[in-house]
């Protein structure tokens, strides 16, 4: 059984690839907030088991101080497309561990789902769409994450106004909402939706204890919305990432080159998505600074207390003179 009482607010730092390293998703953990992290950062079915147990330490650890600690959760591809060894043995870890929050993306979440269920793990898989909404259902997911515009990365195009009230005429599991969201007031406002977590990338880039580079995370301090182009020619796949780090590694943000097909971008040599050009949602207009984990969640959690007290519209409007 999962814990969900041992979450200070509904809210996940999101599995990105560099930034999710292992302080971050132990910070996130001992903070009160899911930790996530992709099962390709590790790089190799022993470091996964490396960084599993390094998790279950630490959290022994807090319990026996008599604190909390979060769920974790692990986002692995679904994809026919990846080697099925490597998958087979990045799944034999995480059962091993008996890690209780799997996200799922990219195919047909079945065989994860099938052995989630046999150590008692939950499967959330990511959708843009209500087509692939529908599809995980079938599959038999427990729970959605739904990436909507303005997400970091790899993102949807849809505004959560109408995708997440579509799902949920057809769907009443927990749905985790993505997309451009970084602040308690942000939070409040996808759980009067109906979401049941929120799911932060941006936030949690600029953190201390993130993995990704120190000129990345004030990158995000000193950029606005307009800064962030959502395309598919950085990494071959529709995705937000900064201009001006585009114009750091010497693209021009308004004039790269078409990628050559799904998962093949036509950059030049030397030039990597991700870790030459980075990624960042449209919250990145809210990054004011690059404090701990810690920090964060607790700045979250007053201003999700002060955001449930209703704004008076009505006196708003007659004040208009």
């Amino acid at each position: 059984m999962i814990n969900w009482n041992s979450l200070s607010i509904p809210v996940m730092a999101a599995p990105m690839f560099i930034v999710s390293n292992l302080n971050l998703v132990v910070a996130s953990c001992r903070a009160g907030v899911i930790g996530a992290f992709p099962s390709a950062n590790p790089r190799s079915p022993e470091t996964l088991d490396g960084w599993l147990h390094a998790i279950r330490e630490a959290e022994k650890e807090t319990l026996d101080q008599g604190g909390a600690f979060a769920p974790f959760c692990v986002n692995m591809l679904a994809s026919s497309a990846l080697d099925k060894e490597k998958r087979a043995a990045a799944l034999a870890t995480v059962r091993k561990h008996e890690a209780p929050l799997i996200l799922t993306n990219m195919g047909d979440p079945r065989e994860v789902v099938d052995g989630a269920h046999e150590w008692g793990g939950k499967v959330f898989h990511d959708v843009t769409t209500l087509r692939h909404a529908e599809k995980a259902i079938e599959a038999g997911v427990d729970g959605l994450m739904l990436v909507c515009a303005g997400a970091g990365g790899h993102a949807g195009t849809l505004s959560p106004f109408s995708f997440l009230p579509r799902v949920r005429k057809f769907f009443d599991g927990p749905i985790m909402l993505a997309g451009g969201i970084a602040d308690g007031h942000g939070v409040a406002a996808a759980l009067a939706l109906g979401a049941d977590i929120v799911v932060m990338g941006t936030r949690f880039i600029a953190t201390a204890e993130s993995g990704t580079f120190d000129d990345h995370k004030e990158m995000l301090v000193s950029s606005n919305s307009e800064d962030v182009l959502f395309t598919d020619a950085i990494a071959g796949l529709p995705a937000s990432f900064l201009k001006p780090s585009m114009i750091r590694a010497g693209l021009d943000p308004d004039n790269l080159p078409a990628p050559l097909g799904q998962h093949r971008p036509n950059l030049p040599e030397g030039i990597k998505p991700w870790k030459s050009v980075w990624s960042g949602g449209h919250s990145t207009a809210l990054i004011e600074d690059v404090p701990s984990v810690q920090t964060v969640v607790d700045r979250l959690a007053k201003e999700l207390d002060s955001a449930r007290s209703p704004r008076d519209w009505r006196r708003a409007l007659t004040a208009i003179r």
